[in-house]
């Protein structure tokens, strides 16, 4: 799914979003620069995998926050982790890097990608590419979870 698609599916799916159009930004610290409605809820996103590469996983922690990945395999009884490859965010959801989002799981037709979200959003809303960085969505988080998971993808609240 691209951008207006993601619009179209969240509007099928009663879910209520705003949306911060915006100049494309690769990284967090070119966010910096954009003006965003809820910028203390706006996530980062690490898509990783196991050192077997079966395994694919999507982090979303609050944008100020560092992932110890090591400490967060050990807390979950993870195989060794790493970041997954441009060819794998491409094959899998659909995405290209700068654009993680937890929405690109929902171009996950295989449902590999296990997705965990940092308590810190639990109750909350989140800030989340729409499947392109040229705009940031913010949708209450247990929603969020509930689509993935409705999608059949695996999804956690954990504390990171």
């Amino acid at each position: 799914m691209k951008k207006e698609e993601i619009y179209q599916y969240l509007k099928k799916h009663q879910i209520s979003y705003e949306v911060n159009e915006h100049k494309a930004v690769f990284n967090m610290g070119e966010l910096d620069s954009v003006k965003l409605l809820y910028p203390e809820w706006d996530a980062k996103n690490l898509f990783v995998r196991d050192d077997k590469k079966r395994n694919y996983y999507l982090i979303s922690v609050k944008g100020d926050k560092r992932v110890d990945l090591k400490n967060f395999r050990k807390q979950l009884g993870l195989r060794p982790l790493s970041f997954a490859s441009a060819d794998d965010l491409m094959a899998i959801m659909g995405l290209t890097p700068g654009s993680v989002t937890p929405l690109g799981i929902l171009n996950d037709i295989d449902c590999k990608v296990h997705f965990y979200m940092d308590s810190e959003f639990a109750g909350n809303i989140i800030g989340v590419h729409p499947n392109d960085n040229t705009a940031t969505i913010w949708i209450q988080a247990d929603q969020l979870i509930h689509l993935i998971r409705e999608h059949g993808n695996e999804a956690d609240i954990v504390e990171v």
